[in-house]
């Protein structure tokens, strides 16, 4: 991808801008995949701080749901704007845990792949997101389904973002492209299930609210489950 390519993508938002060069600092998220849980540790101790989170559980899940939203919007943008999908390398893609979007991740090296359904998957979902589910559960106990609803939860909040982003520059080309392309990715078994109808409401929770932050906009529960509902 060229460089006016990535800038036009970044414009959608935070989430789908990427940095690219050599890194100052920051870890190849390959190592992180490969054992080293120490920056994903520090992400999650991070989030739990900031959140005010007694349950270790309740930061990974967020601190996984922000990592899992900058993979697919990286992705999907870069598709339905122009075709194309960036090859996010794990050995090439360099996460700085203590910063956030867009200074988290760093691309050394770009290359892209025609958009499809296949790519994305294999970028994201196989290169990315089933590594990093192993990885975390090493540091924190955390259900494997509550993170592929993570997973379908951040998939459809970066097509609510492209939809937004389509209707204001009147592209209604780039929104139809990424609902396409989203449909083929949510026919995986892994995220099949993940959200339901034309709103995309996802049919797990994050845990957030048990932080005290409330409920968020696509969650399964209508009101925050009370304590008795819990246990």
């Amino acid at each position: 991808m060229r460089p006016e390519q990535l800038h036009e993508v970044a414009t959608v938002g935070g989430f789908f801008a990427l940095r690219t060069g050599e890194p100052n600092d920051g870890t190849a998220l390959a190592g992180v995949y490969g054992g080293n849980v120490a920056p994903l540790t520090l992400r999650v101790d991070l989030v739990a701080t900031r959140l005010g989170a007694r349950e270790r559980r309740v930061a990974a899940s967020i601190a996984h749901l922000g990592l899992a939203a900058r993979l697919w919007s990286l992705a999907l943008g870069s598709a339905a704007l122009h075709g194309l999908v960036p090859v996010l390398d794990p050995e090439r893609l360099y996460w700085t845990p203590d910063r956030s979007s867009p200074d988290d991740l760093v691309l050394t090296e770009v290359h892209s792949r025609p958009a499809s359904v296949a790519a994305i998957r294999d970028v994201v979902q196989v290169g990315h997101l089933l590594p990093l589910s192993t990885a975390l559960r090493r540091d924190t106990r955390i259900s494997p389904r509550l993170l592929w609803g993570n997973a379908g939860s951040a998939l459809a909040g970066a097509v609510r973002e492209l939809d937004a982003w389509a209707r204001a520059q009147r592209r209604p080309e780039v929104v139809e492209r990424a609902r396409t392309l989203a449909a083929g990715l949510f026919d995986h078994p892994d995220l099949a299930t993940t959200v339901r109808g034309p709103a995309m409401r996802r049919t797990s929770c994050c845990l957030y609210y048990r932080a005290g932050g409330g409920l968020c906009g696509d969650c399964t529960f209508d009101a925050p489950p009370t304590a008795a509902a819990r246990s």
